[in-house]
C-alpha cells in the first residue's frame, strides 16, 4: 500500500491559520477532491472539525479521525487513537493507495513512512499559525508539476506537484 500526504503549502510553510485554510483556491480544492476519491483519508481530529458539516464525513472515502480522546466520536467516521491503528485499518481493507491529509501534527507523524507528496505549492507567503513540517527535499524526486495561475477565483498562483521517494 502506498502512503501518500496530501496538502497545500505556501512559500513560508504555511497550511492553516485559526483551525482553517487561510486561502480560498477553489480548483486547489477540485484536485483534493478528485485526488482522494475512493480512498482512505487519515486526518486529525482538530483538521476534521474544521471541516464544514456538509463535508462531514467526506463523501466517498473512508474517513479516519485520530484523536487522543479516548470518546471522541466522529458520525460516519472510524476513530483511532494511535496513526498505526488507521494505517493498519487501510491494509486491511485492502487500500492501495492511502491519504495522509492533515494536520501539522498528523503530517509530521506520517512523514518518515510516506511514499508520495502531493503539495500544492502556493507562490506566496501567507500569514499563519500551523505548518507544514520540515522535509528534505533531497530524499524526494519531483515526478510532476502543473502551474496554475492566478485568476478571477484564485488570488494566488500555485502548482500542484507530486513527489516520491
Amino acid at each position: 500500500m502506498t502512503v501518500s500526504i496530501i496538502a497545500a503549502v505556501a512559500k513560508n510553510g504555511v497550511i492553516g491559520k485559526g483551525n482553517d485554510l487561510p486561502w480560498r483556491l477553489p480548483d486547489d480544492m477540485r484536485f483534493f477532491m478528485q485526488t482522494t476519491n475512493g480512498h482512505h483519508v487519515i486526518m486529525g481530529r482538530k483538521n476534521y472539525e474544521s471541516l464544514p458539516e456538509k463535508f462531514k464525513p467526506l463523501p466517498n472515502r473512508t474517513n479516519i479521525v485520530i484523536s487522543r480522546q479516548k470518546n471522541f466520536l466522529a458520525n460516519g467516521c472510524t476513530v483511532v487513537h494511535e496513526l498505526n491503528e488507521g494505517i493498519q485499518m487501510a491494509m486491511t481493507n485492502s487500500e492501495k493507495e492511502l491519504f495522509i491529509i492533515g494536520g501539522a501534527e498528523i503530517y509530521k507523524l506520517a512523514l518518515p513512512i510516506t511514499d508520495t507528496l502531493y503539495l500544492t505549492e502556493i507562490d506566496a507567503e501567507i500569514d499563519g499559525d500551523t505548518f507544514f513540517p520540515e522535509w528534505d527535499k533531497k530524499v524526494w524526486k519531483e515526478i510532476s508539476r502543473q502551474h496554475h495561475p492566478m485568476d478571477a477565483k484564485h488570488k494566488f498562483a500555485f502548482d500542484f506537484v507530486v513527489y516520491k521517494k
